[in-house]
């Protein structure tokens, strides 16, 4: 059993092939088709250099889960790097050698969906969903350029529909967005559309609350269903769009859950060991089984986000 486990953030996104400046989603492609070539490629065929770094592909195996990426972006040799022992304090730098780097490296996972990732970074500086997308486009594994963009959920708009009322909402939208309520006729939407008439190209925030105590249940209802004629708008056009939702629960009571509209990147956070009992490193094949395991548990959310349902 691993003994040393930190918290870190797995990340989904898609990618999309760039078709005269429009984003379009492509049939599933055979990603572990792609890592084979990847995994027999020479080092050369699988790093991309830029004036600003140097972008290596690493195929990583796995006898449950199949094959998956380590990207690795290598230390400029002006870097300065140093080590420090922290029982002792001693400090060295240290000093690449000729045939040798450095390397921050990010583990992706292409599960077999909508050309959907999962995506950890090893600290902070390893490589991005952009270097990604950079280390694809820069190879040229594709006849056309790709882009890798955030999954986004609006799993949040769907809690509405359930919702017995809404005691406080807040709604904020800039002017240049208010032509997404040109078809909305709700109090809610003209409110929103009039300002933004009257007032030209600025902020707008719209704050409701209906007063705590009984025999508020209708004013609770209305200001729920005004927030719901913008449900398919506020994902998009609003900065700001949150609401407290009163729910009815079994014991006849209710409750009150904050939600919020607009759009959110799907993330996961997971404890990842990093060595085992005996002091071996782990962190690779523990990351590969996070990302696996947390993309099971929000596969149904991921599929509704990339429109792969069925």
């Amino acid at each position: 059993m691993a003994t040393t486990m930190r918290e870190r953030t797995v990340q989904f996104y898609e990618i999309v092939d760039l078709v005269n400046a429009d984003q379009v989603r492509v049939h599933q492609r055979n990603w572990q088709s792609v890592l084979l070539e990847v995994g027999n490629a020479k080092l050369d065929e699988r790093t991309h250099t830029t004036p600003d770094q140097t972008l290596v592909g690493t195929v990583h195996g796995s006898e449950t889960d199949g094959d998956h990426l380590l990207l690795h972006k290598v230390k400029r040799e002006g870097e300065w790097l140093s080590t420090m022992n922290m029982e002792t304090g001693e400090w060295r730098e240290l000093e690449l050698r000729a045939a040798e780097g450095y390397l921050d490296t990010t583990v992706i996972a292409f599960l077999g969906f909508g050309n959907v990732i999962g995506l950890m970074q090893g600290s902070v500086s390893a490589p991005s969903h952009k270097s990604l997308e950079n280390w694809i486009n820069g190879l040229q594994i594709f006849t056309r350029p790709i882009l890798v963009r955030a999954l986004m959920t609006r799993a949040e708009v769907e809690r509405l529909a359930v919702a017995s009322g809404a005691s406080r909402i807040e709604i904020r939208l800039g002017a240049h967005k208010a032509e997404a309520l040109s078809k909305k006729d709700g109090r809610l939407a003209r409110m929103l559309r009039t300002a933004a008439q009257d007032f030209g190209d600025v902020k707008i925030t719209v704050t409701i609350s209906v007063p705590r105590g009984g025999g508020r249940d209708d004013e609770r209802r209305v200001l729920r269903e005004e927030l719901s004629e913008l449900a398919d708008v506020m994902p998009d056009a609003a900065e700001v769009a949150k609401a407290n939702l009163v729910y009815a629960n079994a014991e006849g009571g209710e409750y009150v859950r904050l939600s919020e509209f607009v759009e959110h990147h799907i993330t996961a956070k997971r404890r990842v060991p990093t060595v085992d009992d005996q002091g071996n490193s782990v962190r690779i094949l523990s990351a590969v089984q996070v990302i696996m395991g947390a993309s099971a548990e929000h596969e149904d959310e991921l599929r509704r986000a990339a429109g792969v349902q069925d």
